[in-house]
């Protein structure tokens, strides 16, 4: 296979092509062009070079291009190939790689955004449900002090009620201990009285007594004085 000697379309003193400073990577001749050292396309402009700087036949429409030149570059070219291609393969297996990474890193972010998803759902029935407890318990509690209240005013009401009628109890009571006492006092004082009076009485009939006594000692004396004066 002919060595790749090319050059930008000047030819040396021996019509072949000088070796491009561009693919000169140190390769010993014969050897094939490193990996990742040739741009095909920067080729294929050189070999279009070669077609259009060659000797056009005038009036015929044909051009007189130089067939070792030619060769020397579609060899170069068929050399080149297969490290591009390996670099093409390399880069596709990095691509696929990079998508695999992407991919996993992609998987890694939606398992992390569900996980998230279900924390906060996880957190948001613990809020609702302890919203829902804390209401519920404000409500009982609500109920409890309306029914402590209610019990409360009940128990009260009653209280007072028992206590108005101790009270009417405990004045009646009073009333009719008083009448009680009041007429026990009418009785004893008309008991007093009437012993008073019986006393009255006696001692009256004691001095009636009496002064019918002195009365009859004195007509007595006045007769025995009238007797002896005859």
């Amino acid at each position: 296979m002919l060595q790749p000697q090319l050059s930008n379309g000047e030819s040396n003193y021996n019509g072949k092509y000088s070796p491009s400073p561009d693919y000169d990577n140190g390769s010993p001749p014969g050897d094939t062009p490193r990996t990742g050292s040739v741009d095909i396309q920067q080729e294929l402009d050189r070999l279009e070079e070669i077609i259009l700087s060659s000797f056009r036949v005038p009036l015929t429409g044909r051009t007189l291009i130089d067939e070792e030149k030619l060769l020397e570059q579609l060899d170069f070219i068929r050399v080149s190939l297969p490290s591009v291609f390996q670099d093409a393969g390399a880069i596709l297996e990095q691509k696929q790689e990079i998508l695999l990474e992407a991919e996993e890193y992609g998987q890694q972010l939606v398992d992390a955004a569900q996980a998230k998803r279900a924390q906060i759902l996880a957190e948001s029935d613990i809020v609702r449900q302890a919203k829902q407890e804390a209401d519920q318990l404000r409500r009982q509690v609500q109920q409890e002090c309306e029914e402590m209240m209610e019990e409360t005013l009940t128990e009260i009401d009653r209280k007072r009620r028992a206590c108005q009628q101790e009270l009417e109890e405990m004045r009646q009571t009073a009333i009719a201990q008083a009448q009680e006492i009041e007429n026990g006092a009418d009785e004893y004082a008309d008991h007093v009285l009437e012993g008073i009076e019986q006393d009255l009485k006696d001692m009256l009939r004691v001095i009636t007594n009496g002064r019918q006594q002195l009365r009859s000692d004195s007509q007595a004396q006045r007769n025995s004085h009238s007797q002896k004066k005859k």
